[in-house]
């Protein structure tokens, strides 16, 4: 197993840098990573972005949003999490979550803590999840990750994240937060992030006689800088590769009341319909054929969508509370 340093807490590159371990760094040699993102929300490959966040609250905060590799739900980074990488050959390991956890499960009985394995792919203390983890697999190559809940803010991470209810019910528990736990809760010793970080990597490494480290190059560095920028830090990549879905949006204001409905498909808007009791200047079709084909993105409709545009179908209408409403 060779320890790949990584300091980067830029989303975009720590993403990049998984998947160029992956796809370049030579085969027959085991990986491990651990590394740390600024307040992120890392969506699963096959999730629909705008559904698994809270938008407004997102750009507010300036929270970063990035897609992964690898299937599994979307999960929030901040400084007091740690996420971890194996990279290894897959030898029919795919799914086999536990060939992983367990140096997880093991550093933290070291510390007196009680974890075990839960449901399809978390971790769990007292029955409360501190680790999701996940998995892709690309050729003879498995890549395992998993987040470590050491001491985030659980407060912006409930804001930031739109969590399916039906999760929380189907566990019989009243709240996200109630469902979720921080290491540090549970330490009965004065411990950091930097020296719990210290002893994952002793257990990892434990059974061989030293641990072998390798420091990117910067041929390594500028390729994954140029996948960061290319791929992981595009709108098409973190957005745009949603699937298929409708958004429908609801609002009151003085001049009347509108339900909007668009189907979106790659990110784009491929088909708009408005309904309500207001009063239209002119035929509404022509507002609707505005919005099919933009970009669903804030930046977009502030671009292509003017104030002109809006009032003459709304008179009465300010722009901005239409786009607010939108997003």
């Amino acid at each position: 197993m060779i320890r790949i340093i990584n300091n980067s807490r830029d989303p975009y590159y720590n993403l990049a840098l998984e998947e160029y371990v992956v796809t370049a760094m030579p085969e027959g040699e085991d990986y491990f990573i651990l590394w740390q993102n600024e307040p992120t929300i890392v969506v699963g490959r096959n999730q629909n972005t705008i559904e698994e966040i809270n938008l407004a609250f997102v750009e507010r905060r300036g929270i970063k949003v990035v897609r992964r590799m690898s299937g599994g739900g979307a999960v929030y980074h901040d400084h007091g999490n740690l996420n971890y990488t194996f990279v290894v050959q897959e030898e029919g390991r795919f799914h086999k979550f536990d060939v992983f956890t367990r140096y997880l499960i093991d550093t933290l009985r070291k510390l007196g803590i009680q974890a075990e394995n839960s449901g399809r792919n978390d971790i769990t203390i007292n029955g409360r999840k501190f680790s999701g983890n996940a998995q892709f697999k690309r050729g003879k190559r498995l890549l395992h990750h998993g987040t470590i809940l050491f001491n985030s803010s659980l407060d912006v991470m409930v804001e930031a994240l739109n969590v399916n209810p039906e999760k929380i019910i189907s566990k019989g528990i009243k709240s996200v937060k109630s469902r979720v736990t921080n290491i540090k809760e549970h330490l009965n010793m004065p411990l950091d992030i930097i020296e719990f970080k210290e002893l994952l990597y002793a257990t990892v490494f434990e059974a061989e006689n030293e641990i072998s480290t390798y420091y990117l190059s910067d041929t390594d560095q500028k390729a994954i800088s140029n996948l960061r920028n290319t791929k992981y830090d595009s709108w098409d990549w973190v957005f745009g590769s949603s699937p298929p879905f409708t958004v429908q949006k609801k609002g009151g204001f003085d001049w009347g009341n509108i339900d909007i409905r668009l189907s979106i498909n790659q990110g784009y808007i491929t088909e708009c319909k408005i309904y309500g009791d207001f009063f239209a200047a002119q035929d509404i079709e022509g507002l609707e054929m505005r919005f099919a084909g933009l970009a669903y993105r804030k930046d977009v409709f502030h671009k292509n969508i003017t104030s002109e545009i809006i009032t003459a179908y709304w008179p009465s209408a300010k722009v901005d509370e239409i786009i607010q409403l939108l997003f």
